[in-house]
């Protein structure tokens, strides 16, 4: 079914939809179209007969499958096709794989979207930046509060996270009561949360919870998560003596460490500079729904420069290796204000996340060619994950005694392991999903009934477009094996009027006269074949084309996409 985007423009050609089960009356079902199966894209469904809600609308990075391609979304098809029994869309917090998706996608359902007061601030701020102005549709909820959307009451509880305002949500439906984690742990010292006790939690757990819906990203850890407030003593302590300059790069979601580190600079009696766009923004939002009131004057990045080295200290973007973040452009010497030298240091308080080890390998390389100080997580322990291991886990399947778990929030190991887990705790029921699966919640055994179709969707170049589509496709075979444009003007004899044109691109020996020569043998051994047979124009073009792309292949081994164009005199 066509899609139109209001801001992007262009229909996205779904493929013709496979049939899609009829989900039977006054049956809870829970339904992930992202985010199961996969770390990041998180976007899940509940139903009840006419009415649904939307819990996230998060995306991802493009992998190297994804040539060309900045974000990927989840396809929210079904969703859309609920059309007004889909009443909201509720976010558990402002980090992108819970939220990234919004200005893409969430025009779309033309629904209330619902969250917290940090987490709406980032949201206005994403919908500016892409010209939206849906702000009738923007619901604020305090720290803690409820919402009533249909036959869903839902309820609003804090724990800790790695940015600020990470939710979990108690949604109370006519079947019974579901606990949505979100993204959490249990922290003692989380600097700047405020969340629910293991009291509170406990009481839910007597009251009933039908089943609980939670992240698997840490399930195979053996050990807790640790504390924030553990982090910033580390950095007091690790940060007190050190010579020279001091950079820190962190995530910019991440206010907690970043309140953390001001009161290192306030401590080491350094001046404080921010640089990167997104640590800026986010540190002004922050302080405009009530963080950092204690952060201490930020100096312009352009008086950096004029700061004694002993006297700075940098929080910057980057940590992940990030080609147009600070810290690349300063490790490359490419940054105008801040250039680094022998004895600075540079601390990386975060975890590098699989697949970024290359760029972070290059960003390591330059700094130390500068003989910089190189600190990782590896050499201190100053920096921790916001997800749950094992011990918190089962500190909070202890507490709510959920009669049924569905891991989600991870790659199949992580859930399987999330599942596993749940079963040694005891947990009667379990269920591990796949995006599309239609899991039923009550009444009966949880348990998967069927489907709807899922898919997936790129933010390719201005356009939202399938991720399968032609287009990127087509990207994917070129960028392996190159490909071949064959030009050739034929007569009303089908000979060829002049020697064709060839043009190779990306075909190892592209620029050799000998493989010139034979693609030009092989073009005029399928126009014999042809003049034999009596063939078509268009028989002709592909046999040419075969004839060709087997001919690349013997000598080079490679299949271009090959194209023939042929024009007659």
């Amino acid at each position: 079914q066509p899609h139109l985007h209001p801001q992007y423009g262009r229909d996205i050609q779904r493929p013709a939809p496979q049939r899609t089960m009829k989900i039977p009356r006054d049956t809870l079902v829970f339904v992930p179209l992202g985010g199961s199966g996969e770390i990041g894209m998180n976007m899940n469904l509940y139903g009840w007969n006419d009415s649904w809600i939307m819990v996230d609308c998060g995306m991802t990075f493009p992998s190297q499958r994804d040539p060309g391609v900045e974000l990927i979304f989840p396809d929210p098809a079904f969703a859309e096709d609920l059309g007004d029994k889909l009443k909201a869309l509720i976010l558990t917090h402002a980090h992108e794989d819970h939220g990234g998706a919004v200005p893409y996608l969430w025009p779309d359902l033309d629904v209330p979207l619902y969250g917290t007061p940090f987490t709406m601030a980032m949201m206005r701020h994403k919908l500016a930046d892409h010209g939206l102005d849906m702000k009738n549709q923007l619901h604020e909820i305090p720290r803690g509060g409820t919402v009533d959307v249909g036959p869903f009451k839902i309820q609003y509880l804090e724990l800790a996270h790695s940015i600020p305002e990470g939710h979990a949500l108690l949604i109370e439906t006519p079947m019974g009561r579901v606990f949505h984690t979100g993204d959490w742990k249990l922290d003692d010292d989380p600097i700047i949360s405020d969340p629910v006790s293991l009291q509170t939690l406990q009481a839910m757990g007597k009251e009933g919870i039908l089943a609980a819906v939670g992240d698997s990203t840490n399930a195979l850890n053996e050990e807790p998560s640790g504390s924030e407030g553990a982090v910033r003593d580390c950095m007091l302590e690790l940060f007190k003596d050190v010579k020279g300059r001091l950079l820190v790069t962190t995530f910019a979601s991440n206010v907690a460490r970043i309140d953390s580190l001001g009161r290192v600079a306030k401590a080491t009696g350094r001046n404080l500079v921010v640089m990167g766009r997104s640590l800026q923004r986010n540190i002004a939002l922050a302080k405009a729904t009530g963080y950092l009131q204690d952060f201490p004057t930020i100096v312009d990045q352009s008086e950096a420069q004029y700061l004694p080295p002993e006297k700075m200290m940098i929080i910057c973007t980057g940590c992940q290796g990030e080609p147009r973040a600070a810290l690349y452009r300063i490790a490359h010497d490419d940054h105008r204000d801040v250039h680094l030298s022998k004895g600075d240091t540079v601390a990386f308080s975060s975890k590098i996340i699989p697949g970024n080890e290359r760029s972070l390998g290059e960003v390591y390389n330059a700094l130390a060619a500068k003989g910089v100080n190189i600190v990782t997580e590896k050499d201190a322990p100053f920096h921790v994950s916001g997800h749950p291991g094992k011990p918190q886990l089962e500190t909070l399947y202890r507490a709510l005694q959920p009669n049924a778990v569905i891991p989600v929030h991870g790659e199949m190991r992580h859930m399987r392991a999330h599942e596993a887990f749940a079963k040694e705790l005891g947990v009667p029921e379990t269920q591990v999903p796949v995006n599309g699966d239609v899991i039923r919640l009550a009444p009966g055994s949880v348990e998967r009934i069927g489907y709807v179709p899922s898919n997936y969707l790129a933010l390719d170049g201005e356009e939202v477009v399938l991720r399968d589509g032609a287009a990127i496709v087509d990207r994917r075979r070129l960028s392996h094996n190159g490909s071949a444009i064959i030009s050739m003007v034929i007569d009303h004899n089908q000979d060829l009027v002049d020697d064709p044109q060839i043009l190779l691109q990306g075909v190892p020996g592209q620029e050799d006269e000998e493989l010139q020569d034979v693609c030009l043998d092989a073009v005029e051994a399928a126009l014999r074949k042809t003049s034999r047979r009596g063939g078509h124009k268009d028989i002709l073009a592909e046999n040419v084309r075969i004839a060709v792309r087997r001919a690349l292949r013997d000598y080079c081994g490679k299949r271009p996409q090959t194209h023939v164009i042929v024009h007659s005199v």
